[in-house]
């Protein structure tokens, strides 16, 4: 565990340091083509048909070509910056799966057996390219979402593609109801018990919620964050754990 937080905390240096956020002079992103794949392929607890999706390859393309030419600048609202970055992400996520697939059978199998931080992993490919930019994931997420918005709830948005992150929303996600949907993903994602365990007693939580703790406690305690989402209210003296991750594909 003290291991993955370093790594998170060298991710956080590294590209919160140094990833400059690209930018173009484009109208705010149509987001319809990639809420019609979601809603097509995408359940509604968040499973995936990689298999169909793929037939679809070409119209996912159109969509991230659109976002490549579509870089947020600053005559874009907020939310409509943190919607593109969002929607970029998971539909980035899913190009990556659908590149390797079939023959995988999580995202962690992309890439070289042995994964190097910042150098190997599925995050550190560089395949996106947005406002002129090469970018990878961890570009996306580190150097630019979480750098630039202050918003913990992302963490319930970004989907890795594996059964234990947040389940990817089978609609896109779009600036005039941001705040509503992160505060659905929230709320789905603590009260799954597959995903948070709470009982008065005990709280068997994401290990999301250990990994990017700072970016939680920054606004208010975790204790307050479950409070805040989950049916079942618990304590400060309620004793905290955090689940195994399980990196399985998020498929169905």
């Amino acid at each position: 565990m003290r291991s993955f937080l370093l790594i998170v905390w060298l991710i956080t240096f590294a590209f919160g340091s140094c990833t400059a956020t690209p930018t173009s002079n484009a109208a705010p992103v149509d987001h319809s083509a990639w809420d019609k794949l979601l809603k097509k392929h995408v359940n509604d607890k968040g499973f995936v048909n990689y298999t169909a999706f793929k037939k679809d390859y070409e119209e996912l393309k159109k969509y991230l070509d659109m976002l490549s030419a579509s870089a947020p600048n600053d005559k874009w609202s907020k939310e409509e910056q943190l919607t593109y970055w969002i929607n970029a992400y998971n539909a980035f996520t899913i190009q990556l799966i659908l590149d390797n697939y079939p023959g995988i059978g999580s995202i962690k199998d992309i890439g070289s057996k042995i994964k190097i931080p910042f150098v190997n992993t599925p995050w550190d490919v560089k395949f996106i390219k947005i406002g002129g930019q090469k970018m990878d994931l961890n570009n996306i997420e580190h150097g630019i979402i979480r750098k630039k918005f202050d918003e913990p709830r992302i963490h319930f948005a970004l989907v890795c593609a594996a059964k234990s992150c947040p389940p990817l929303r089978n609609e896109a996600y779009v600036a005039d109801r941001l705040n509503a949907q992160l505060d659905e993903q929230a709320r789905d994602f603590i009260n799954d018990k597959t995903k948070n365990n709470v009982t008065k007693d005990k709280a068997t939580l994401s290990k999301i919620m250990s990994w990017y703790g700072g970016d939680f406690t920054k606004q208010m305690p975790i204790v307050d964050w479950v409070n805040k989402y989950s049916s079942v209210k618990i304590t400060k003296n309620t004793n905290i754990d955090y689940m195994d991750y399980n990196w399985e594909l998020n498929g169905k």
